[in-house]
């Protein structure tokens, strides 16, 4: 009779991954201590020469290998983080590994093909048919793949992930063979021609084991040298949650590597995350969760789309930080730079760059003709209320459209990202590109959800034959004007400038053809309040005045408009800030700029940037409260206040100012006493 626990190919299969690493770790136990734990993290390469995308990592002696998606080649950075081109010509390398003969074997996306690498930098096609998508087993000159993310070598064999065809296959001896896998989907099974994956990124190999960033099911998967497959560790839930291997929650894992007693590290999301350090095998967060981009400790630690990793014979961890265009490193020795907000800075594009990489034209055809904007960055959305904290800044530039109009590429770019298609079948439904974003369009079809004859989108679809999904493979290339996608009933584009953690104000960052505004903002009320947000008012007397004599806060409320826009329509202020005169109106102080939305402020600044009763959304009225005296630039975002007390006694005017992109610049003045 069996046992309970084997009934269900499920549970034992959970039993199996628990037991793999449990035993991995007890068999190493001892030894760990040997090992330098890591203290900080740092940045190893791209401070001083930018990467396109860093993606795949791997270590050979002191060396590491870089591929770069973007720019389609293969960096070696030396230990003291000078830069080499190692290879080019490629078309968005991903993975790559390391043969026994020192071969760098890279998986290329964008030409469907995995690629041979010398000593020396040649390249040679390994397997696949160049340019030419598809399946196929058999002999490796005409076996298919489509576009390829992840692989491993283990002796006389490459393990691949077929990330689109949803499958592990295996070359060796001249030919391909699947290993695991048949549709996408998600289902453990020990018949390897009954498991399903979703979008299959990363792969590594552990005590003959093949560990899967299955990213798409949002877990980590085990598969045999028979192809029987169970999971890992992950619930299927999108969230970054630690914890026990079943209980843990993924947002996006990409990428797995072995570390050198065991320990599994996976990119995920925006965090690195790890398994193995403890007796029992639990899933940890070893850099902050957040998004961003800071170097130092390892909780305080942040990375945007961390990638490739790789450990190297020390036990370093390097990462491959994508969208912030850097390579980073885990490590308990001072190997790399850890980099300044000022030196962050100066790694982002500036609008000017931005400007110059695309010609003028808006998302539709005609490409010149002028459209209404109906957003722009920095705008709140929901509402600032004592109850409600669901507030959140716009992020981008919203550009008037008809219901199924054709939305447009505004710039030839390729899809970099695995899973570039989000929100599939909602209004939020979006295409993210490496510089742009495009949202509230269905991808690849009508209006009438019919699919382009565009073999670029990839569709997926349920048994009775209903659309499920849509994906557009990484290295997936478009030109400027070619169509994506149709407007769903939010009738608009929502349009985001810059890559991802480095949003900018899209009127600063693109060319739109005939745009126009010479229509001032509109300041309607100034509002002051003490340090407790206590109202300052005039006092009762026969000649009332404002009294000012310690930190006071500044609310303004105002709004912009802009050439052929509806008068219904109320825009974001660009610019604001304030200055204090004397009587005479002689500038006592320089005007003073607080609030600034050249870049998106950080989301949790959105209180510092909106006082109560500001609120705006698809419906309803929109409200504008500017606390004018807090300041924000960029991403940071800080408290501050006017302080009168600096002043002499006697009568000043209180100058507050709003300005647009632009600018056309409003100004309204308060009388006050010190």
């Amino acid at each position: 009779m069996k046992t309970p626990c084997i009934k269900n190919h499920r549970n034992a299969a959970k039993i199996v991954g628990f037991i793999f690493v449990l035993l991995a770790n007890f068999s190493c136990g001892v030894i760990k201590e040997k090992q330098k734990p890591f203290t900080k993290v740092l940045t190893f390469a791209g401070i001083s020469e930018r990467f396109g995308e860093p993606f795949g990592v791997a270590v050979s002696g002191t060396d590491v290998f870089v591929s770069d998606g973007e720019q389609g080649k293969i960096w070696l950075i030396q230990r003291n983080g000078t830069r080499l081109l190692f290879s080019e010509g490629l078309n968005t390398p991903s993975s790559i590994a390391f043969d026994k003969n020192s071969n760098l074997i890279v998986a290329d996306s964008g030409s469907h093909t995995i690629k041979k690498i010398n000593p020396k930098g040649i390249v040679e096609i390994l397997a696949g048919v160049e340019n030419q998508p598809g399946f196929a087993d058999g002999d490796a000159d005409h076996a298919l793949f489509n576009a390829p993310i992840g692989i491993a070598v283990s002796e006389n064999k490459i393990f691949v992930a077929d990330t689109y065809n949803d499958k592990i296959r295996i070359i060796e001896n001249g030919k391909v063979s699947t290993l695991a896998g048949s549709e996408r989907g998600f289902a453990d099974s020990e018949i390897a021609s009954s498991v399903k994956f979703d979008t299959p990124c990363g792969i590594a190999v552990k005590n003959g084991k093949i560990i899967v960033a299955d990213a798409g099911n949002l877990r980590l998967r085990m598969v045999d040298e028979k192809g029987s497959t169970s999971t890992l560790a992950g619930n299927g839930v999108q969230d970054s949650i630690d914890g026990n291997l079943f209980d843990a929650g993924f947002v996006a894992p990409l990428a797995v590597a072995v570390g050198n007693f065991g320990e599994i590290y996976v990119s995920d999301g925006n965090s690195v995350r790890v398994i193995g350090r403890r007796f029992f095998p639990v899933v940890e967060t070893i850099s902050d969760a957040e998004r961003g981009f800071s170097d130092g400790n390892l909780s305080g630690s942040k990375f945007n789309r961390p990638s490739g990793l790789a450990v190297d014979e020390s036990g370093n961890l390097f990462v491959a930080d994508s969208e912030n265009q850097v390579v980073r490193v885990f490590t308990g020795d001072d190997l790399g730079t850890e980099i300044s907000k000022g030196g962050r800075k100066k790694l982002k594009t500036s609008a000017e760059e931005f400007r110059t990489l695309g010609e003028p034209r808006w998302p539709f055809d005609p490409p010149d003709k002028k459209r209404e904007i109906a957003g722009t960055l920095g705008e709140i959305r929901g509402e600032i209320s004592k109850e409600d904290d669901a507030a959140y800044f716009h992020n981008g530039l919203d550009i008037a459209g008809g219901y199924g109009e054709t939305a447009r590429f505004v710039r030839a770019e390729k899809v970099l990202r695995p899973l570039a298609v989000q929100n599939f079948s909602t209004l939020r439904e979006l295409l993210q590109m490496p510089t742009l974003t495009y949202i509230h369009v269905r991808i690849g079809r009508d209006k009438n959800d019919k699919i382009f004859d565009d073999k670029r989108f990839q569709f997926s679809f349920e048994t009775n034959g209903k659309l499920k999904g849509v994906r557009v493979p990484r290295g997936t290339k478009f030109e400027a004007g070619e169509r994506f996608g149709t407007l769903n009933s939010m009738n608009h584009v929502h349009l985001i400038a810059g890559r991802s953690g480095a949003e900018m104000n899209a009127l600063d960052a693109l060319r739109l053809p005939d745009i126009s505004d010479s229509i001032a903002p509109v300041i309607e009320q100034i509002a002051l309040f003490d340090q407790n947000w206590q109202p300052v008012t005039e006092t009762k007397s026969r000649n009332p005045r404002i009294m000012l004599s310690g930190n006071t806060r500044i609310v303004v409320r105002a709004f912009d408009r802009m050439d052929g826009n509806a008068d219904r329509r109320r825009l974001g202020v660009y610019r604001l800030g304030y200055q204090i005169l004397n009587a005479d109106k002689a500038p006592l102080t320089e005007e003073k700029t607080t609030i600034s939305f050249a870049f998106l402020p950080n989301s949790e600044s959105v209180r510092l940037v909106y006082g109560e009763g500001s609120r705006s959304g698809a419906t309803g009225e929109t409200v504008f409260n500017y606390i004018v005296t807090n300041e924000i630039d960029g991403r940071n975002a800080s408290e501050s206040f006017f302080d009168a007390s600096a002043l002499q006694s006697g009568n000043y005017i209180l100058r507050v100012f709003a300005a647009d992109y632009f600018g056309n610049k409003t100004v309204s003045d308060i009388e006050f006493t010190k």
